[in-house]
């Protein structure tokens, strides 16, 4: 019997979840199977709603009915932090996997960002996310009316600049998604990001107390952290990063790929126990109980108001407009979302090579085909008995289309960079 989304969705009971998953595996995880090789691994996660499925696995117990019960889900200050304690490894009293941008795994393997660019292979074994970003400006921009199109706020970048004043834009980690999804705004809008204004990194729990005391004009980070500004009355959300590419990847769960050569019986229980959690996170029905668990002490430490409402699609942009039901909530699961697509990948790489962190002969489809493991998902899948309307035919998504009307076609990634205007060295 396979567990199909649908029935998921329609209770908010995790109970219901884990029964119906026990109806498939009735003599526990991996009845028909090897159980994984090991009991535990060490996970990280930055405290950005995206890490919910993770936080959400070990609240629920998932992890221990996969066989898992030594996982650890370990905050870290940053996203150079996570990268750090990957390059060390559980073993090391670093971590084995983390929720993460989806791009590190890639500038982690080939050593752009690591100590004396020494590579340390990673692999992608699921998306965690899509949508659901924020790109928020400092309240004293809120006159330009600047919204979706950048373009608003070059006359008044140009200005402050002209007095001898430095245009800060921050984001939390060099090549990781916010770095591009606010580069590619700025860029669609004549606003070149590496000679118009300085990116500057700040880790995500502390943007809006460094927008609080002036220290940057906008940034980019995921939530609860633009909807706190909003709520703290310190700036407003331009757009969020669904206005820019409706249903984009965002986070990815990474390990180790040593650890998975090692555990690879393990690295497919990690991936059951993870889409579940995912599919528990969609149902709007749980979205209060997930915002009250995220804002636990020991996960984002934040009032679950600053979580729950973008977690269901509605966003107070804090510049006056108030939507509900926009769908541009945080998918988990539906629509594909759990599923690492290549093609997603490969945008990843080329937008990086148009920002000058990897070579413009970087083989991409080689480096996808190296990182990405969506076989290790497919296995948990069929495993789990998810319903064939849920598993992806293709590692292609297929051709995407931007808000300003750019097409990536994975296909063609160069037909995609000849069409950009503004990029490194340009």
């Amino acid at each position: 019997m396979g567990i199909s989304r649908r029935s998921i969705l329609k209770t908010s009971a995790a109970a219901a979840v884990i029964g119906a998953a026990r109806t498939l595996l009735p003599s526990g995880a991996f009845a028909a199977g090897a159980g994984p090789e090991v009991a535990g691994l060490k996970l990280g996660f930055i405290a950005l709603t995206d890490a919910a499925p993770l936080i959400i696995a070990k609240e629920k117990g998932l992890f221990d009915k996969y066989g898992l019960t030594g996982v650890e889900v370990l905050k870290q200050a940053s996203w150079g932090a996570t990268r750090d304690n990957l390059v060390l490894g559980g073993e090391a009293n670093g971590i084995d996997g983390a929720h993460i941008l989806t791009p590190m795994p890639y500038l982690i393997s080939t050593g752009k960002v690591t100590q004396n660019n020494v590579p340390v292979p990673m692999s992608i074994v699921a998306r965690l996310n899509l949508d659901s970003q924020g790109i928020s400006v400092a309240k004293e921009y809120a006159e330009t009316g600047v919204q979706l199109d950048a373009s608003k706020l070059k006359d008044a970048f140009a200005t402050k600049k002209a007095a001898g004043n430095e245009i800060k834009v921050a984001m939390t980690f060099p090549g990781g998604t916010h770095d591009l999804w606010i580069r590619y705004w700025l860029a669609a809008g004549g606003i070149d990001p590496d000679k118009d204004v300085s990116t500057i990194v700040v880790p995500p729990p502390q943007m809006v107390a460094n927008m609080k005391v002036g220290n940057m004009d906008a940034f980019c980070v995921g939530e609860p952290w633009n909807e706190q500004l909003v709520n703290q009355g310190i700036g407003f959300t331009a757009c969020t990063t669904g206005e820019l590419w409706k249903g984009h990847p965002e986070k990815a769960l990474g390990l180790r790929s040593d650890w998975i050569e090692k555990n690879p019986n393990a690295a497919k229980a990690l991936m059951m126990a993870v889409i579940e959690a995912q599919i528990w996170a969609d149902s709007m029905d749980n979205k209060e109980e997930m915002a009250s668990i995220l804002g636990k002490r020991q996960w984002f430490n934040v009032p679950p108001k600053d979580v729950a409402g973008r977690l269901k699609g509605n966003i107070n942009y804090g510049n006056g407009r108030m939507e509900e039901k926009t769908g541009l909530e945080m998918k988990f699961f539906k629509d594909h979302a759990s599923y690492p697509f290549k093609s997603h990948d490969a945008w990843f790489l080329t937008e990086n090579i148009r920002w000058g962190k990897f070579s413009a002969d970087t083989d991409i489809k080689a480096l996808v085909d190296k990182v990405n493991r969506e076989d290790i998902w497919r296995a948990a899948a069929a495993d789990l008995g998810l319903a064939a309307a849920d598993i992806p035919t293709s590692t292609s998504r297929g051709v995407e289309t931007f808000f300003d009307g750019k097409v990536f076609d994975p296909e063609n990634p160069k037909a995609y960079l000849d069409s950009l205007t503004i990029k490194a060295g340009a």
